[in-house]
């Protein structure tokens, strides 16, 4: 019968994380960053107009 190698469970989460976080190319980490921006511009936007809407006094 074969012998497995035991690892640890650090070690293989380790390796797992490693294979997981394959090097990007330069364009999808920028790619990356713009959508991460363009999706806090948007919360911050909407944030505002709700600000806004409860700043305004009620019209006669």
């Amino acid at each position: 019968m074969a012998e497995t190698t035991k690892i640890s469970v650090e070690k293989a989460l380790n390796q797992v994380r490693k294979a997981d976080a394959a090097p990007k190319s330069k364009s999808t980490r920028r790619d990356e960053e713009m959508e991460a921006l363009d999706e806090e511009t948007r919360r911050m936007r909407a944030q505002r107009l709700r600000l806004e809407r409860r700043q305004k006094p009620p019209s006669s």
